[in-house]
């Protein structure tokens, strides 16, 4: 079992699990028809909302491969759910994991998603001891292939038509980085660190 230490402190947010009193900051993205665009789900009801919900609250630890650890992002400023980022353990014996992403657009442009992103890489590689970390995203969504670029992770895959999404084929694009890579691009900032 993975149980990593929560919650998550970063400059700006609390990522910690999610609890039904999430439910109306949860359900304001989720219903939103621009969040669900290029996801597989179509923008949520309220019973649809509150079904995702029941299940994210119960994503809080990896005890098997497949598993999703899912965390609410609160932006504290707002003291609001902003949006939920995770990661899903691939791989035990490659120790390898995927990390995705929801925010409300109502916050976008303010670079909490990047915060939280790159706190899951974090998570990942300095508490898990992942080596690899993938994500995907349709390749019409350039908000969360730049946000993935942002965070160091390199494309390494453009997929023709390979899913059929809300009943059209569409591409994907997939996004990697390696632990390695991970560490080589903190390392400027703890040098920066320590040297001020």
């Amino acid at each position: 079992m993975l149980l990593p230490e929560c919650p998550i402190e970063t400059a700006r947010l609390t990522l910690r699990y999610f609890t039904p009193a999430d439910f109306d900051d949860l359900y304001a993205y989720q219903s939103h028809p621009d969040v669900a665009r290029y996801l597989h789900w179509d923008a949520r009801d309220r019973a649809q909302a509150r079904q995702a919900l029941e299940r994210q609250c119960s994503e809080t630890s990896l005890d098997a491969e497949g598993d999703w650890l899912t965390f609410a992002v609160v932006w504290r400023e707002a003291g609001r759910v902003v949006g939920e980022v995770g990661l899903r353990w691939l791989s035990r014996e490659h120790r390898q994991g995927e990390t995705g992403f929801v925010f409300n657009p109502g916050y976008q442009g303010r670079g909490l998603a990047t915060e939280a992103a790159e706190s899951m890489l974090a998570l990942g590689f300095d508490r898990l001891g992942w080596h690899r970390i993938i994500g995907s995203c349709d390749a019409r969504n350039d908000r969360s292939a730049r946000l993935m670029e942002r965070i160091g992770m390199r494309q390494e895959a453009h997929l023709i038509e390979n899913e059929i999404v809300k009943g059209s084929w569409a591409d994907e694009l997939v996004y990697a980085i390696v632990d390695h890579e991970w560490k080589a691009r903190r390392a400027p900032a703890r040098r920066r660190r320590t040297e001020g």
